[in-house]
């Protein structure tokens, strides 16, 4: 398995882009952490409000709730359905989306600051989204697209 890490100039954001194993044929999580310049608490509000995670990446109607089931406006992909499966204020907020991926984000405290993860987990070689397109495809595509959500993240938050 190959690895690959790139750190953007101008912040401080790790992407780690895991090129899939030909021996075992795994898609592995897409992981980006970041640290941001703001206490948790206020990373906290950000991620897990609808307000708050409609500003950086989707509008939706989360609410940080265990079973609480929501939607996504994925724009042309329509409404992706969601359901929160882990709150744990203000540490981890976990939930499903769609029919195969699970998006958790972690933060942690660090002098004032805060780091903030982002796992994209659920992949799959050997399955196909309701658009009909494979994971191994999907996959590349978001893993790029988190790059730009990253610096939408840290402009709410820091801005």
């Amino acid at each position: 398995m190959r690895s690959l890490k790139t750190k953007p100039k101008g912040f401080a954001f790790r992407l780690e882009v895991i090129l899939v194993s030909e021996s075992t044929n795994v898609l592995p999580d897409i992981r980006k952490t970041q640290l941001l310049k703001a206490p948790i608490e206020k990373v906290w509000k950000a991620v897990s409000t609808a307000e708050g995670m409609s500003a950086w990446f989707m509008p939706n109607d989360m609410q940080p709730i265990v079973g609480h089931e929501f939607h996504l406006n994925a724009g042309p992909y329509g409404q992706s359905p969601c359901k929160v499966t882990e709150v744990d204020p203000p540490h981890r907020l976990s939930f499903n989306w769609g029919k195969d991926w699970t998006l958790t984000i972690e933060l942690k405290e660090l002098d004032g600051q805060t780091e903030f993860t982002l796992i994209h987990g659920g992949w799959d070689p050997e399955k196909v989204t309701e658009f009909g397109e494979t994971h191994r495809v999907v996959r590349e595509r978001m893993a790029g697209g988190w790059e730009g959500i990253g610096e939408k993240v840290r402009r709410y938050i820091e801005g």
